[in-house]
């Protein structure tokens, strides 16, 4: 059984002393011992070794009180197991030599067996549960269909993504062609994590925000519900949709445990538009930890206060920045465990 089970509760809707506290890429690049591992291995080696990657997703949580561990991955090892063979590049981020842009591209890609493929992420669950000891719960995590689709077609980062989009609306076969392979390969990859137990899954739709709320219906949101309807017998899944504040009605029908929602939505909207049914993760804007600690910590007293100790996760709108400092991570960790209610 897992001591600190905070998490899990908040997830459950149980009632709760208060939040549990997580960070979205805490284990990362804001960190002077992940510096210091960076130097020394690229980026996939570190994603692709277990044991960099169980002591990196261990890094944060050995200095601060976190009520969950998120296992240090990342998005595109699900395109690489699918033979799309990206790469880091220096200053650049996510690289494709050849991006996907032909539905006969599209018919060439595989469904892996992910046993195969991503096996080293699937050891590293196993090193870092070792590590946790039964302390707090893991997270696993994955990419949204739509999102990995912006990557493989643009081929690299965009502000807009609109090579990805006019492929959607010109070739929307192939489109949908890539989204189900993407889907179906995810939707293995999450299982195996919750055999190898974590204890929840999170999809992050990072690029959802970049469609019409129609366009979200045909080429997002339905892949990530085919997601969250085999995944939720087996496990949590939150669903992180930046930007998607649009949808968060219709998420809130599906088998999510819980919603991420980001800075550009009130607490009290966002509880609006989820019938105050759902369990909510978010929203502090990433950015706002270049504030003084003690601005901080007001405004996370006054976030948890809007949202309500129950059914909230406290978390960051979207990742923490690299250029944070540590104390301010620090300071938004502790504003949530030492939060006491108004009374």
């Amino acid at each position: 059984m897992i001591k600190n089970d905070l998490y899990l509760k908040a997830l459950r809707g149980e009632t709760v002393e208060r939040p549990p506290v997580w960070m979205m890429r805490q284990a990362g690049r804001y960190l002077p011992e992940f510096i210091a591992l960076r130097d020394k291995y690229d980026f996939f080696t570190r994603c692709q070794t277990p044991e960099l990657a169980a002591e990196i997703t261990i890094q944060p949580i050995k200095r601060f009180p976190l009520d969950a561990a998120i296992l240090f991955s990342d998005i595109l090892v699900v395109p690489q197991a699918m033979g799309i063979d990206f790469k880091m590049k220096e200053s650049v981020g996510p690289w494709l030599d050849n991006p996907i842009r032909t539905a006969e591209q599209v018919q060439n890609i595989e469904v892996p067996d992910v046993n195969d493929t991503l096996g080293y992420v699937f050891d590293a669950i196993e090193l870092t549960l070792q590590k946790l000891d039964n302390e707090i719960p893991l997270i696993g995590f994955a990419g949204s269909p739509w999102t990995i689709l912006c990557y493989c077609v643009e081929g690299k980062g965009s502000k807009a993504f609109d090579i990805a989009k006019s492929f959607c609306f010109q070739q929307p076969e192939a489109a949908h062609l890539l989204l189900q392979k993407i889907t179906d390969t995810t939707i293995a990859y999450l299982k195996r994590k919750v055999e190898k137990g974590v204890s929840a899954v999170q999809v992050f739709d990072s690029w959802g925000g970049m469609l019409s709320p129609t366009d979200y219906q045909e080429f997002s949101w339905q892949y990530i519900n085919q997601i969250v309807e085999a995944l939720s017998p087996l496990t949590h899944v939150v669903v992180f949709g930046k930007g998607c504040w649009f949808a968060l009605e219709d998420m809130t029908m599906s088998k999510a445990s819980a919603l991420g929602v980001d800075w550009t939505i009130t607490p009290e909207f966002a509880r609006t538009l989820t019938n105050h049914t759902m369990t909510l993760q978010g929203n502090f804007d990433p950015a706002r930890l270049h504030s003084t600690p003690e601005t901080i910590r007001k405004m996370v007293t006054e976030m948890i206060n809007r949202f309500g100790k129950d059914r909230y996760i406290a978390n960051l709108g979207h990742g923490i920045l690299p250029n944070i400092p540590v104390e301010n991570a620090e300071a938004f960790i502790r504003a949530v465990v030492d939060w006491k209610p108004n009374i």
